[in-house]
């Protein structure tokens, strides 16, 4: 049961570096939630397993007590927190080819190629953005918890575009904070099938794991978050459209399902209703045996907008399009213009 306290310890910040204390106060909405579950809603980019192997380790204290990690918070707790260095895995460096967009001294800006794990994960050791910039740079941060060295956020193993890089720990605290209360503006561009009835929207819908099938997700009202995605048309042809994207949260794969949920998918999306397109299809040809313009989901991030961790000041980059995405557009210009 909870019990008053008043307890007024002061508030801290995001700490400059892992093994520096973070003071928190669980605030008045928080009725008996575990401290192991409420942490990671706090620091959703370390996985709950890393935050529980804090915590086992001495690393959080409640009211000035050490407690386990299923400890039932009460709001008015004041929490003090040393977030521990990850056990270390070896991370092979790999010669793969990574387009720069931007470095200084805090941070590395990418146009993610598509094809790419952003981090290893369930036997994909190799082969991934971490072990291409493990290559790339010496200096990085310790990531997404275990493995994921330098990762801020990710994106889809087909999606390409703009991602964020941290060289030191104390730009991966101040990066993640700002995607934690949503501080940070990203835009994507998709070639979609079909044209929205409205030439701009917000499409609100709860996303959760699909019932059926664990690698996809589906709109589920009833147990779903809140995924909440802005829309517009940039330009209409026939059959199909180029529409700009802003998400308010960022749900896992949350862009496709929305769309999906619109009945237009994203073009080769095929997980979530999308189809590949042919050159035949665009010309109005005749069927031929030919590859597809693109093989991939038609799906870019665009632009990132956020608060440099060196300067302060906001800055903004962008990522051109890639050339089987740009392709599929010139020939939409070209053969389906309206």
């Amino acid at each position: 049961m909870c019990r008053e306290n008043d307890s007024q310890g002061p508030l801290g910040g995001i700490p400059e570096e892992q093994g520096e204390p973070l003071t928190l106060r669980v605030g008045n909405s928080i009725q008996e939630r575990r401290l192991d579950k409420y942490l990671h809603g706090r620091f959703s980019n370390f996985s709950r397993r890393f935050i529980q192997e804090t915590i086992k380790a001495g690393g959080a204290s409640v009211n000035g007590k050490t407690v386990r990690q299923s400890h039932r918070l009460c709001p008015g707790d004041v929490i003090e927190l040393v977030l521990v260095e990850p056990p270390k895995k070896e991370i092979r460096p790999e010669d793969i080819p990574i387009n720069v967009i931007y470095e200084d001294s805090d941070i590395i800006i990418l146009n993610k190629q598509a094809g790419i794990l952003v981090h290893p994960a369930r036997g994909n050791t190799h082969g991934t953005l971490v072990n291409a910039l493990a290559f790339y740079s010496d200096r990085l941060s310790s990531g997404l918890g275990e493995f994921r060295p330098g990762i801020v956020h990710r994106l889809d193993r087909e999606t390409t575009g703009v991602m964020v890089v941290a060289k030191h720990d104390g730009a991966q605290w101040k990066i993640a904070k700002q995607f934690e209360q949503r501080l940070v503006n990203k835009a994507y561009l998709a070639i979609v099938h079909g044209v929205p009835d409205l030439t701009r929207d917000r499409i609100s819908a709860p996303l959760g794991v699909h019932p059926q099938v664990r690698e996809k997700y589906a709109i589920r009202p009833e147990i779903g978050k809140e995924a909440i995605t802005f829309y517009e048309v940039i330009e209409a042809f026939g059959g199909f459209s180029l529409v700009k994207l802003t998400p308010k949260t960022g749900r896992t794969h949350q862009i496709r399902v929305h769309l999906s949920y619109m009945k237009h998918p994203v073009v080769a999306d095929e997980m979530y209703g999308g189809k590949l397109v042919y050159p035949w299809q665009l010309i109005d040809g005749e069927p031929v045996v030919e590859e597809p313009i693109i093989s991939r989901v038609a799906l870019h991030a665009w632009t990132i907008e956020f608060k440099h961790p060196g300067t302060g000041q906001m800055v903004k980059f962008k990522a051109p399009l890639h050339d089987d995405m740009q392709k599929l557009l010139d020939m939409l210009r070209e053969y389906r213009k309206l």
